[in-house]
């Protein structure tokens, strides 16, 4: 078991924090390529587990992949029209030893081209098992 101290103050680092947040947003644009290619393992393939989401103040915990239903792309297709994610903006605001936490605003869009909804969400992304992976979204 850690103890408080190294819990709530991690060490110092000498990672090269432009590229760690470079290899973070590319890990979110590689998740937002399969999600707009409706490929749900391809999206598990960009997530950490157990990946933890705070929507609103629910928290969801997936200890593991393949928690969205195989319908998951048709039933947002048909209750709001999506075809397509855009981001607007992927910006970091912390960034830590293997870890970096962005600002991500994106628009769900329909096949017109019109916003089907907006969003912004804090995301953080993780560098783990030798791998950069999203950990933790907040909705």
């Amino acid at each position: 078991m850690m103890n408080a101290d190294s819990l709530f103050q991690p060490a110092p680092h000498a990672d090269n924090d432009d590229a760690m947040v470079e290899e973070a947003i590319r890990c979110v644009e590689a998740f937002t390529s399969r999600f707009n290619a409706r490929d749900l393992a391809g999206m598990d393939a960009h997530l950490h587990f157990p990946h933890i989401i705070l929507s609103g103040e629910q928290l969801v915990v997936w200890t593991e992949p393949g928690n969205l239903p195989a319908s998951f792309f048709d039933d947002l297709h048909r209750d709001t029209g999506w075809v397509e994610t855009r981001y607007q903006r992927k910006d970091a605001v912390l960034v830590s030893p293997r870890k970096v936490h962005l600002v991500v605003e994106y628009t769900r869009n329909r096949a017109d081209g019109s916003t089907a909804s907006i969003h912004s969400n804090l995301w953080i992304v993780t560098f783990d098992g030798g791998r950069w992976g999203i950990k933790q979204r907040s909705y």
